[in-house]
């Protein structure tokens, strides 16, 4: 999929259909409208219902970057779809998909729009927080409201910042103080965050809405990609926590299926750079077949034919099979220890932790290589600012900085030379 400037340039030259002839207008569905051959037919196919609505997403995809700010009509379609109850299990009124469909979401979503998937991806692992960190109560509890509000979530936890605190006031408990890099606030309805709570010194995790007396969302998220993640800062100005809204069970407090969200985002920032990647070749490819021009010394008549591009298209293919694969077979390791719940063992956990790593880190080097580098193929006129090339790699370089890939390398080489088991932490 491409965006609408380089769909209509390739068009003009192709003189093929109309972009509207192409983009299904999904503006009068409902998710039941976009079921194909599932065999359950009274359940909707997610992928079927994600790529529906990437292909819409992807006509406005340009001008939205430019603009920045929250992605609303889009976040609107998305709680249309029903895509919001993806991971939710059946018993609680959710679809019960697996972490691997999951996956194929994000990717799906981040050939188009890489800030979609974030903001999308990121619901997920706010919805399974209490199921990880709290009580059974509040699991069902979260779990269900999500269901009967159609509750979006975003991720404000940011571990690493620890400028909020958590003071008790008689029965409930206060927030002040700040978060950075909030993803998706904007927008959102619940918003999880990570406070330090004075009486235990030590991080406890607080689920409040968004619209919350004393939460106040800045508008200060101005990087260069993922520039409609709204990714800004939070600040809470003596916010009132219910008990219910802590979550502090300490049954699994040892377990290491307690630490397996960090193996959900890792993997799930795997397949959005490997979308990102997948999404510029398909773009750049549909530009050289059809717009690039060969070089006089080429001696061929068609770049498509020229043996240094040819060489580019067939190193960047092996780079992105391979990403696929790793990505791949780390999905099916992260549902297999999801499935294992808590009586996942470390081993388990670890070797789950180094297949998402060995594919993230795979899709991280593959993605900023093709996404900066498919100018060379397709030629000095790419570079215009019409035709958007340039979010690709904007978008990609973005989100590698979440956390250093050279501490992922140093791990997988501590595995790899030493058998060492990697430790649990927030960032693998």
């Amino acid at each position: 999929m491409t965006s609408t400037n380089t769909v209509d340039f390739i068009q003009a030259a192709t003189s093929s259909d109309s972009i509207d002839d192409k983009i299904t207008d999904l503006s009068s569905l409902n998710s039941a409208d976009l079921v194909n051959d599932r065999a359950d037919s009274e359940h909707p196919n997610p992928l079927a219902i994600a790529q529906a609505l990437a292909e819409e997403f992807s006509a406005t995809v340009i001008e939205r970057d430019a603009a920045g700010a929250t992605p609303k009509r889009e976040r609107d379609r998305l709680r249309q779809s029903g895509l919001l109850k993806l991971v939710i299990p059946k018993s609680a009124g959710g679809w019960g998909e697996n972490w691997i469909l999951a996956m194929a979401i994000s990717r799906e979503f981040a050939k188009v729009d890489s800030s979609i998937a974030h903001v999308y991806s990121y619901h997920h692992f706010g919805v399974i927080i209490p199921h990880l960190f709290g009580t059974h109560a509040q699991r069902d509890y979260y779990y269900q409201a999500t269901i009967q509000h159609n509750w979006f979530w975003c991720n404000a936890l940011n571990p690493l910042d620890h400028n909020l605190k958590l003071t008790r006031e008689g029965d409930c408990y206060r927030l002040n103080g700040f978060k950075t890099f909030c993803s998706g606030a904007k927008d959102s309805d619940i918003l999880p965050t990570m406070a330090t709570f004075d009486e235990l010194n030590r991080q406890l995790i607080v689920i409040l809405p968004t619209q919350r007396a004393g939460i106040e969302i800045q508008s200060n998220w101005d990087n260069i990609g993922q520039r409609q993640t709204d990714s800004g800062s939070v600040v809470f100005n003596n916010v009132l926590v219910q008990p219910l809204e802590l979550l502090d069970d300490t049954t699994h407090i040892q377990k290491p299926f307690r630490t397996i969200r960090a193996c959900l985002t890792q993997l799930n920032l795997a397949n959005i750079y490997l979308g990102i990647a997948l999404g510029a070749l398909d773009s750049a490819k549909r530009y050289t077949r059809h717009c690039t021009r060969p070089w006089p010394a080429s001696g061929v008549e068609a770049a498509s034919d020229d043996p240094y591009i040819l060489q580019r298209y067939g190193q960047w293919w092996v780079g992105l099979e391979a990403a696929t694969a790793l990505c791949d077979r780390a999905a099916e390791r992260l549902q297999a220890a999801w499935d294992q719940g808590w009586e996942l063992s470390a081993e388990q956990r670890a070797e789950c932790a180094i297949a998402i790593a060995a594919a993230k880190v795979t899709a991280h080097q593959v993605g900023l290589e093709i996404t900066s580098g498919i100018f060379e193929a397709m030629g000095a006129r790419s570079s215009s600012r019409c035709y958007g090339f340039d979010h690709f790699w904007r978008n990609l370089r973005t989100f590698t900085l979440h956390d250093p890939i050279d501490y992922k390398i140093k791990i997988l080489g501590d595995w790899a030379l030493n058998d060492r088991r990697p430790n649990p932490d927030f960032y693998l």
